[in-house]
């Protein structure tokens, strides 16, 4: 009997296995030469160029220093790094050799030209939702205005046996939802535009959603913040700890400028994404996204001028000569209050720190590397410059500083041993050492 047991058990290990094998086998698809792509118009084309800057195709395909599009960036994940492919129209490294439908096939089923799953570092459980048309611009838009650059790719080096790419496979079986877009009949063509844009293309997702521990998105959280490469990618929810709602009209300003009134910069590694990305998409287009996000927001129409925290802000952002209670006020004063001080009125230009989102966040990582590093020319609201200060001043001053600013400006619960946070990052390490509750004043 227990013979005959072990027997059935293997026989359908047997099955399963090539149950599997069958499920995830996916062919190689011809390769074509340049002469045989098809041609696309020139608007096709700069549609396609949008598009490709809305979903950072070069940022990620770019490794620093790097040629564009010609791959290596280091994308490092919990099971290791991923290095991402070279996407120039070189035919023999790159993708020159693919056909539209080879391309359409990895954005939006995952899968290589040559049949190989691709990792899911690569957000095409997101372009899944792209319409064949807009996959199809930005083939043409790579095809036609990018250089071929002749770069191998490296191996990505997670461990054996999630580095077997037909396991992809199970992974989309279990939290891939594949298909084009549906629109929602019940909302508004500007909402469902911005849904397709925000679900699709720009994958905002992929960095505000957490995800569990085999790397997917927790779609039960989605938009609830999530840490991205040493910085905290904020909730897009209801649960983000802004002294002031987003609304649609923020959110399209921040993604058409970098910067909010009544919330802060773009930096870190969100800095590309506005700035070399959504950025470029048009105003009607980043309206839309506003209005979808604005959507999952939910927050009620006010004046954010009559806000009691803004308010609050404002009146303790006038630094007082007569008086300094600690060291904290008395470098703040010194570094920070010349561009930061606001009589009456909250600009963009001139961030009002006691409501900016890097302050308000229960992990000070943001504040802290913005304070360390400074925000160039090139990140953040355009042509303004924040300095950096790792080189002035000391973890423990630092750390005083960002202490004044989140108990005295913002009024909430201070960061528990921040000098500690402000080293380990000036270290180089990601992982946060000081959080705080989510509180309010």
């Amino acid at each position: 009997m227990l013979k005959r047991t072990i027997y059935g058990l293997l026989a359908l290990g047997v099955v399963a296995v090539i149950g599997f094998a069958i499920y995830a086998y996916r062919p190689a698809l011809p390769e074509i030469s340049a002469e045989a792509r098809p041609q696309f118009d020139a608007a096709t084309i700069e549609t396609g160029r949008v598009l490709a800057a809305a979903g950072y195709c070069e940022t990620c395909h770019t490794a620093p220093g790097g040629a564009p599009y010609a791959g290596n960036y280091a994308l490092n994940t919990n099971f290791g790094t991923i290095y991402a492919s070279n996407i120039t129209p070189d035919p023999k490294t790159g993708i020159g050799s693919w056909s539209p439908e080879a391309f359409r096939r990895a954005m939006q089923e995952g899968v290589s030209r040559d049949g190989a799953h691709l990792f899911p570092a690569f957000p095409y459980d997101h372009f899944t939702k792209m319409s064949d048309a807009d996959i199809d611009a930005i083939y043409g838009y790579l095809m036609a205005k990018v250089a071929p650059v002749s770069q191998e790719t490296k191996p990505a080096t997670i461990a054996f046996p999630l580095n077997q790419r037909v396991l992809q496979a199970g992974w989309q079986l279990l939290f891939v939802d594949f298909g084009r877009y549906k629109p929602d009949p019940s909302k508004s063509e500007a909402w469902n535009r911005g849904a397709y844009l925000v679900e699709g293309v720009t994958h905002c997702g992929a960095c505000h959603t957490p995800r569990n521990q085999l790397g997917a998105e927790r779609k039960s959280e989605a938009f609830a913040g999530a840490p991205i490469d040493g910085w905290t990618a904020p909730a897009l929810t209801r649960d983000n700890p802004s002294a002031v709602p987003w609304t649609a009209a923020d959110f399209t300003q921040y993604l058409q400028t970098g910067a909010g009134t009544y919330h802060g910069v773009a930096a870190g590694p969100m800095s590309p994404v506005v700035h070399a990305g959504v950025a470029q998409l048009p105003k009607s287009d980043l309206e839309a996204i506003g209005i979808y996000l604005g959507d999952i927001v939910g927050a009620p129409q006010s004046d954010p001028a009559q806000n009691a925290v803004v308010v609050s802000s404002l009146a303790a952002s006038r630094p007082d000569p007569s008086y300094r209670k600690d060291e904290g006020e008395r470098l703040y004063v010194a570094a920070c209050a010349a561009c930061h001080y606001n009589s009456d009125k909250v600009l963009a230009m001139r961030p009002l720190l006691g409501i900016n989102s890097s302050v308000r966040l229960s992990d000070p990582s943001n504040l802290i590397r913005v304070m360390l590093k400074g925000i160039s020319v090139k990140e953040g609201s355009g042509g303004v410059v924040m300095p950096s200060y790792g080189q002035v001043y000391s973890d423990a001053q630092i750390a005083a500083i960002a202490n004044y600013l989140r108990k005295d400006l913002a009024g909430l619960e201070p960061w528990p041993d921040l000098a500690l946070s402000v080293a380990q990052i000036r270290g180089g390490e990601t992982a946060p050492v000081a959080t705080a509750r989510a509180s309010t004043p």
